[in-house]
């Protein structure tokens, strides 16, 4: 009962329920009350003349039709009550005799008997109050329950419809953070509802864009006055050209990884089959050649295969490697396959990360040393450029740090279809 459409549906019900049973109860105790004080006067009015008349001619009951009889008493078939409001209503006019109501359940039948005379007691038909038809007004309110219950549900489909709208667009926000289209069908409130997201949609992915084509050409342009100070630093005293080149080194990486950057995130490039024991093989072979601490890599016994974008793939795991390969100390990468999904763990034996900041190692620029004292190459956006293209390809990647000192890097890709490869 927490979602709106719910608790809405069970407001109407219960108001229709409350109207419903308010109208009922107003109807059983006012217009079909039945009047006991005329009831009980007409029959008291009955018994004073018939008494009357016995009283002064007994044999009247013959020719009247009256039965005639002992006192009633009550036995196991047979139930006898006082009839409290016939006596008061006769002793109220001056005639003081017994009144009861005698019943018989097995016939169903009920009889008014009073003393005409000591020791007589005539008896006449009493039928009492009409029998209130209980199961038909049950029957009846359990339609409209259920008749209120599923307009109610219906109202409450339609009113919330926009809202749902709104419920699975966010929930079908996909790699780029945006929701997908919504079709602009159904009534005129849900078509301007998706109308209105789509829109919202479309001028958020414009302005994400914009801004990433803004990075790119600053990053681009970056190149230009880098170089004409790379020229000049050349006709500086070596002690300063040093230090000046570094310093150049490290903006030409970071404009070199902003530019990536961007791409990864605007670049329409289709995915296609990929085996990854050969890609990671590729990778690691890469990175030992050039002097990197990698041990050889554990691909398991059966062939995985993921569905990505085959360059960039390849450029987030050589981050991810090569990360941990430079600022680890040495990098283990094994592959395997598990719940569906591959995997790849990258592991090394460097200081790990600080539990409070393991949570912003993908963050643009992030450095563990706050004071970003440059002791290793790299810009700072391996990590984010790695991330940014693992989860458009539909996967995850989770970093922890290992028992004993060291990263795990663990990185979990959706297997390629069956005779996709």
């Amino acid at each position: 009962m927490k979602s709106l459409r719910s608790r809405l549906a069970l407001l109407l019900v219960a108001a229709i329920l409350g109207v419903v049973a308010i109208a009922g109860l107003i109807s059983v105790q006012v217009l079909e009350r039945p009047d006991h004080e005329s009831f009980q006067a007409t029959f008291a009015e009955e018994v004073r003349i018939i008494a009357t008349v016995l009283a002064s001619d007994p044999t009247a009951a013959e020719r009247l039709g009256v039965e005639i009889g002992g006192m009633p008493r009550s036995g196991p078939d047979f139930l006898v009550r006082e009839s409290e409001g016939i006596h008061d209503v006769l002793a109220q006019k001056g005639l003081d005799i017994p009144v009861r109501i005698a019943s018989d359940p097995r016939s169903r039948t009920r009889q008014l008997a009073f003393e005409f005379s000591p020791g007589k007691w005539a008896y006449l038909p009493y039928p009492g109050f009409p029998p209130r038809n209980r199961a038909g007004f049950i029957a009846y309110l359990s339609i409209v329950a259920v008749g209120a219950a599923a307009v109610s549900i219906y109202a409450a489909t339609k009113i919330t419809r926009p809202l749902r709208i709104l419920d699975e667009a966010v929930s079908s926000v996909g790699p780029d953070g945006l929701p997908a289209h919504v079709p602009e069908d159904g009534p005129v409130e849900v078509r301007a509802t998706a109308s209105a997201l789509n829109r919202l949609t479309a001028r958020v992915r414009a302005a994400i864009e914009g801004r990433m084509r803004l990075v790119a050409a600053a990053g681009h342009d970056l190149r230009t006055p880098m170089t004409r100070m790379r020229l000049r630093a050349e006709f500086l005293p070596d002690e300063e050209r040093e230090t000046w080149l570094k310093d150049l080194a490290e903006l030409d990486r970071i404009a070199d990884s902003a530019i990536r950057l961007v791409r990864e995130e605007v670049d329409p490039a289709a995915r296609e089959p990929i085996e990854l024991g050969p890609l990671l093989a590729e990778i690691t072979g890469e990175l030992r050649e050039i002097g990197h601490p990698v041990a050889a890599l554990d691909t398991g016994t059966r062939p995985v295969s993921t569905a990505a974008r085959p360059l960039a793939l390849k450029r987030a795991l050589r981050n991810l490697i090569d990360n941990a390969a430079v600022h680890g100390g040495g990098a283990d990468v094994s592959l395997s396959q598990a719940a569906g999904a591959a995997v790849i763990t990258i592991a090394d034996r460097g200081p790990g990360i600080p539990d409070e900041l393991i949570t912003r190692a993908f963050e643009p620029f992030f450095r563990v040393d706050p004071g970003r004292r440059q002791l290793k190459p790299g810009a700072g956006l391996g990590m984010a450029i790695a991330k940014e293209i693992i989860d458009q390809s539909g996967g995850s990647i989770e970093i922890a740090n290992r028992k004993g000192g060291g990263l795990t890097q663990t990185v979990r890709l959706p297997l390629a279809q069956e005779g996709a490869v």
